[in-house]
């Protein structure tokens, strides 16, 4: 077995990650009932019949020629996330991907609660299809959650866009201008599951490595784990509930000043727009 090969997580260990990540958004508070969803894509050869033995055909809501070969682990509409760590089988299809990117194969499990993937599949697939096309990730997580405070400011018009957002939200904490470097990109408000979203979502996520989408939630997207877009969404929600705090009190606080955020910057060798 060679390093790359030791280096790719199993199955096993991927849906694990899968329900620890959906766990996480829930205890934020960003994945009320059935919101929020997940995805994975693996660029090399997985064996998932032991956990998902039953196949079926499908017409992929995209052509994902760039995704020919792979395997793509979604959540279900409807399923909890919260309930993923309990049984991932009843709340994941596995999605093969067949030469040309137009048909696949879903691959499920008896124990299946779930009429057909998440609504928002269309966005997942051509996040993973754009990605895989321009940087040939062998690897991507994507995670849409609906965070309370986020979605809130997405409504106060002054808010209404990424250079305002990201002037705000990431003033309250040293760490946040490490993990969000690029910081949130901020989409205006489009219907959920519309191809209209699902474009403008895919340019959002060539920029960022999180956007908001306005009035409605996240998608974060991570080269490494699940764990890692779920860490952005919680970096973005935590200074988006200080922000949020410090509206309620009447704008007593703050927050690092930007001399102080650009030492920051320098102390770990961040390069960021967003720092002066």
């Amino acid at each position: 077995m060679s390093d790359d090969d030791r280096a790719r997580p199993e199955l096993d260990e991927i849906l694990s990650s899968m329900g620890s990540g959906g766990a996480r958004i829930c205890e934020i508070d960003a994945s009320e009932a059935g919101a929020g969803n997940i995805s994975v894509c693996l660029g090399w050869e997985v064996d998932v019949s032991r956990r998902f033995p039953r196949a079926e055909q499908i017409t992929l809501p995209l052509e994902a020629p760039a995704l020919a070969g792979r395997t793509l682990l979604v959540t279900g509409s409807g399923r909890r996330l919260r309930q993923i760590h309990e049984d991932p089988e009843a709340a994941v299809g596995a999605v093969v991907v067949h030469p040309g990117g137009r048909e696949a194969t879903l691959h499920t499990s008896p124990r299946r609660l779930f009429a057909q993937l998440t609504s928002e599949f269309n966005s997942h697939l051509a996040v993973h299809q754009d990605q895989v096309a321009r940087r040939g990730v062998d690897f991507q997580a994507v995670v849409h959650a609906q965070p309370i405070h986020l979605t809130y400011l997405s409504h106060v018009p002054a808010y209404g866009d990424t250079a305002a957002m990201n002037a705000r939200i990431l003033r309250w904490e040293p760490e946040s201008i490490v993990a969000l470097s690029a910081g949130v990109g901020v989409l205006e408000f489009m219907v959920p599951g519309s191809e209209q979203l699902m474009a403008a979502n895919v340019e959002g996520l060539r920029d960022f490595e999180i956007v908001l989408w306005s009035k409605h939630g996240v998608m974060a997207r991570s080269d490494l784990s699940v764990t890692r877009a779920v860490d952005r969404v919680e970096y973005a929600e935590t200074g988006a509930r200080y922000e949020y705090m410090d509206l309620v009190a009447g704008g007593r606080a703050q927050g690092l000043t930007d001399a102080e955020m650009s030492s920051v910057a320098r102390a770990f060798d961040v390069d960021s727009p967003w720092v002066r």
